[in-house]
């Protein structure tokens, strides 16, 4: 039996040889019933059309659910009469969920020119350059259209004039000017005399890209061809203005449509409101909004949506809210757009709940979301932490058959990382080559950040090389994160190497990174180097802003150097710097540190007097100093002026009235906040906790001594070390006393107390009791047990643990399986060993980190040099190869163990 042609792909000729079939017997068999998508489809298809009444047969029925454009576009490769041929075209362009493409019109036009149906081929052509969707699509249609025009015999089909115009809208439409003005050309070499339509859409293109002056070129060929510039014209013209952010000659076309004999239309007013709002001028775009009613004018839903975008913008969501309703009051449906501008409004200002009704809403109204619209959900999931939302937000694009792109996995990746799930970032980086999508710098930079917040500076550097050995040059944000890290762990010298470094790398030093270093140095107390660091960073043209100013002054305050640090507030008004909220609680927090309460109150009030309102941090200073000094009016009096501010306490200011109130004795009101900070879904830290159970084992105690205040440190790990069990039950009582919700993160903090201690029977009796309450262990929970397990030698419990973890659908840090698998090899259970590591690779970890972490820095370091090849051997074996970098720094840690 003959094969049936190819399906045509973009880049081929339109033209496609028809082969005759000897018989309709030597086609296959219609198969009484489809469970998956049948062989040679387009030749079952031919069968069935070949039999009168095709349209009711059943089978017919049954391969529709698999039919494609391209199945179309093959049948038509064999000897089907035109009239089937067209016949089934239009019946199948009516079946629900299919819509032909440029392909299957460009076989259907094939078909009608051979068969001399010229005037029906004329309206497949036009609807086959409607039909583009993609620049891809259009350059097709380009070829297609050329080859017809330049064919000879039977094959040769003219261009018309409406043909030429309808293709010149579509290049204008996706912007390809070069390609507009050939065919322009074409068009007159063939002696064709353009219309007013021609010279609009090579106006209309023009504009699209700013280039008023080529467009009015067109302007004036329409003058002299004898013909009027009309509506279209001048909205265009309009729009050009706009694009090129010149409004006000924009509003002088507006102006003189009328003297012209123009009306205007909702499209000029639309492309003026646009551009008055792009340039800030917000009121004046909603005056001009009511002005198009009394000109006849309706908003469009574009109308409405450019306008709710400006407002959104800067920042008057109820007003854009307000004109959301009213478009619907008139109307006017939302569209896509519509919504996801108000969705990604709501996620910034993050109200995410606000923000998924509206997503429900849209998915009502059977609107489908863009990955756009997903990304902004996303991204407000991430930023408020709130990462399993994010992740049931990309599931059900997946499930609407929405594939996510490099900003999903990049908002992805930043979320993990901001809550230390760096393994699970790393995770993703595979999902995002899987899916043939390039990580970009931003990838890069998000990881390397989450590294270093791990303190895994070694693999931050690690992902340097990937990011250069994948062509992507690191920024200015890259090596700020890297000199900041440095600097945080006191590796001052280094971190002013690099930063000599990289200058000749082509990276200018930024603020950020001006900033970084001289915190850097006067956290080691060297104020002055942090002070020529600050004139060179003037000398480069790099401005200083409050920021680096506010880590000097920090630095000053804590040498004692106040006069100095408020010397440099007043320079910084000198150069123009504003001292924020942040500048003047550095000051008041110092002055209050020396006892100097007089003073700081006089500072305080000056920030006020001069209109730079106090925030939470300020408070907190205040709270935790009169709480020093047992000021309990004065406490009282802060909480109240907070409340009376609507400031609301975050986790340090729940910490420091806690910690203050638990230390007096006054357990009552330190239970109080408690309530109150769980409340507000903030997880108190183990020291917090530590702090109220050290103070009810002593509260007989504390009640005696109320006026002897506590030193404000706590010795978490002594305390951890020394805690009876039954304080913990009497925790759990007094929160239940007081109306707190005992959640997995208070079990998650106490547990995590016991690992560190390394006292896992009693982090395993609080996992009983969680889970006779109805809760299972979480990620992080399982995390602690299996941490503490590894470094007691409890590795068989540890691999127990793992097994467990990963039956939950839950990932153990890849710090824990190192030090599983480096315990497991080195007490000689050599094959559980391999085991635990054959498992770990069967759970989507990023193959780089794994032999970083597990083969590098776990068995290269414990000279298990012949352990570490098993395990890279046993990769390759299961397809799970590292990049050819990380291979290379396994080869030099290999032969460096071995030669030691």
């Amino acid at each position: 039996m003959r094969k049936s042609a190819a399906i045509i792909k973009p880049g081929e000729r339109y033209l496609i040889l028809l082969k005759p079939y000897s018989s309709i017997a030597s086609l296959p068999p219609i198969p009484s019933s489809l469970d998956s998508e049948p062989a040679d489809l387009s030749a079952q298809l031919l069968s069935i059309l070949s039999r009168p009444n095709w349209q009711k047969h059943p089978s017919l029925i049954k391969l529709l659910p698999y039919l494609t454009p391209s199945h179309v576009s093959s049948l038509f490769a064999f000897n089907l009469d035109p009239q089937t041929a067209l016949n089934f075209f239009n019946w199948i362009a009516h079946r629900p969920g299919f819509k032909h493409n440029v392909h299957s019109y460009s076989s259907m036009l094939n078909v009608l020119i051979l068969a001399r149906s010229l005037r029906l081929a004329e309206k497949i052509r036009i609807s086959m350059i409607n039909a583009c969707r993609s620049i891809e699509d259009v350059l097709f249609v380009l070829q297609v259209f050329r080859e017809m025009n330049a064919a000879d015999g039977q094959l040769k089909f003219e261009p018309t004039l409406r043909c030429y115009n309808t293709i010149l809208m579509i290049l204008s439409k996706f912007l390809l000017i070069d390609e507009m003005k050939s065919v322009y050309l074409e068009l007159l070499n063939n002696n064709i005399s353009p219309n007013i339509y021609t010279f609009n859409a090579m106006v209309n293109g023009y504009c699209k890209i700013g280039n008023v002056n080529e467009a009015e070129l067109y302007v004036s060929k329409i003058v002299q061809a004898g013909l009027h510039p009309d509506t279209f014209t001048y909205t265009s013209l309009i729009l050009g203005h706009c694009r090129n952010k010149d409004v006000g000659n924009a509003y002088k076309v507006f102006l003189i449509m009328p003297q012209k004999g123009c009306q205007r239309n909702e499209v000029s007013y639309t492309n003026l409101i646009h551009g008055l709002c792009e340039a800030g001028r917000i009121n004046e775009a909603l005056k001009l909004f009511i002005d198009m009613t009394q000109d006849n004018c309706c908003p469009t839903v574009r109308t409405f949506t450019v306008l709710i975008h400006a407002l959104c913008g800067s920042g008057r969501k109820v007003e854009a809210l307000n004109l959301f309703n009213e478009m619907k009051e008139k109307g006017c449906e939302p569209n896509v757009h519509t919504y996801t501008v108000l969705i990604d409004c709501l996620c910034k200002e993050n109200k995410m709940d606000e923000a998924r009704k509206m997503l429900s809403e849209m998915l009502e109204k059977g609107l489908i979301p863009t990955v756009v619209t997903y990304n902004a959900l996303i991204d407000g999931c991430c930023k408020e932490e709130m990462i399993d939302d994010a992740f049931e937000i990309l599931d059900l694009m997946e499930s609407n058959n929405c594939g996510p792109n490099t900003r999903t996995y990049n908002e992805l990746i930043c979320g993990l990382c901001k809550k230390r799930k760096v393994h699970k970032a790393m995770a993703l980086l595979n999902k995002m080559l899987e899916r043939k999508l390039s990580p970009s710098l931003i990838t890069y930079n998000s990881l390397i950040h989450g590294q270093c917040k791990v303190n895994d500076l070694e693999s931050a550097y690690r992902l340097l090389s990937l990011m250069n050995e994948n062509g992507l040059v690191p920024d200015e944000w890259t090596y700020s994160v890297f000199i900041d890290t440095l600097c945080k762990e006191g590796r001052v010298e280094e971190a002013g190497t690099l930063f000599d470094s990289i200058k000749a790398k082509g990276v200018k030093a930024n603020e950020v990174i001006y900033t970084a270093l001289i915190n850097g140095y006067c956290k080691v107390g060297k104020i002055d180097v942090g002070h020529s660091l600050l004139e060179r960073m003037l000398n480069d043209a790099c401005s200083p802003n409050s920021c680096t100013y506010n880590v000097l002054i920090e630095g000053l305050c804590k040498k004692k150097k106040m006069k100095e640090a408020s010397s440099l507030v007043a320079k910084m008004l000198t150069m123009g710097v504003k001292p924020t909220v942040v500048t003047y609680t550095i000051l008041v927090g110092e002055m209050l540190k020396d006892g100097a309460f007089d003073h700081a109150l006089e500072v305080f009030n000056h920030m006020v007097s001069i209109g730079c309102q106090p925030d939470v941090c300020t408070y907190t200073a205040l709270l935790h100093a009169y709480f020093s000094q047992g000021m309990f009016e004065e406490v009282d009096y802060v909480i109240a002026k907070m409340n009376e501010e609507s400031i609301l306490p975050d986790l340090v200011t729940y910490a420091v009235l806690i910690g203050g109130y638990a230390r007096l004795g006054l357990t009552h009101r330190a239970f109080d906040f408690l309530k109150c900070m769980v409340d507000a879904r903030y997880t108190p830290s183990l020291c917090t906790l530590s702090i109220l159970i050290k103070n009810l084992s002593h509260e007989n105690q504390m009640k005696e001594t109320r006026s002897k205040i506590g030193s404000d440190s706590v010795d978490i790990a002594n305390v951890w070390k020394t805690l009876e069990y039954e304080n913990v039950l009497k925790l759990f009582e007094k929160m239940v006393q007081h109306g707190c919700t005992i959640d997995i993160s208070i079990y998650g903090a106490l547990i995590a107390g016991f690992c560190q201690a390394g006292r896992l029977e009693e982090a395993r009796g609080l996992v009983h009791h969680m889970k006779e309450r109805g809760m299972s262990p979480s990620e992080d929970i399982y995390n602690s047990l299996l941490d503490c397990c590894c470094k007691l030698g409890v590795y068989t419990e540890g691999v127990r643990l793992v097994d467990a973890m990963v039956e939950s659908g839950l990932l153990p840090l890849l710090e824990s399986y190192k030090l599983l698998v480096c315990g497991l090899f080195i007490e000689g259970s050599n094959e559980k060993a391999k085991a635990v590591f054959c498992g770990l690779l069967s759970c989507g970890y990023n193959y780089d980190e794994v032999a970083w972490k597990v083969l590098i820095d776990g068995l290269l370091k414990r000279d298990l040099v012949d352990k570490c090849s098993e395990l890279l051997d046993i990769m390759e074996e299961k397809g799970c190869q590292p990049n050819l970098l990380t291979y290379s720094m396994l080869v030099e840690g290999l032969e460096r163990t071995e030669n030691n």
